[in-house]
């Protein structure tokens, strides 16, 4: 069997990340974990496949919140669905600068710091996009956001894990 050129790996690596955030999106309803595919994507592709998969898992988002679980095709609806694009793609630059900044770190502080910064970015995102159409406020609450956090951590973990795996089994490389 011959090797997966670099393009087909990423590609493969692009893919198989989108597919676990949509199963992510069905079983949470509404909950894409951006930040965790920002991290993940920043330590581990070059940024311009980077900014491929958070668009593709927005549009997989998207389309799995429109066609499979009934989202509104109403204005405000709109907004968040561009909102979330902008803020999935400025967590992944935060996360890719992170990373920058952090080359003689171990590999597991580096997921850690890119995860927390890519989560802070695409919350000021998304905070700036509930001041803008002057909706969403309750999801910046002490609880919520922790809650979330924590969430999208534990989705960090399993997504590893599934990237892991692939590599383990021979369909992903480092």
């Amino acid at each position: 069997m011959q090797p997966m050129s670099p393009a087909a790996a990423r590609n493969l690596w692009i893919g198989s990340m989108t597919f676990a955030s949509v199963a992510t999106t069905l079983v949470l309803a509404c909950a894409t974990p951006f930040p965790a595919l920002a991290a993940l994507a920043a330590l581990y592709v070059p940024r311009k496949a980077g900014i491929i998969l958070m668009l593709a898992a927005w549009a997989a988002s998207q389309a799995v919140g429109y066609c499979l679980l009934d989202y509104s095709l109403t204005t405000q609806n709109a907004g968040w669905a561009v909102t979330l694009a902008l803020a999935a793609v400025a967590a992944l630059l935060v996360a890719d600068r992170t990373v920058s900044a952090l080359p003689n770190q171990s590999s597991f502080a580096q997921l850690v710091t890119t995860y927390i910064a890519a989560f802070v970015g695409f919350k000021l995102v998304v905070l700036v996009g509930a001041v803008a159409m002057n909706a969403g406020y309750g999801a910046f609450t002490p609880e919520i956001l922790l809650r979330q956090f924590v969430r999208y951590a534990l989705i960090l973990g399993g997504l590893r894990l599934f990237q892991l795996l692939l590599e383990s089994g021979g369909l992903l490389r480092r």
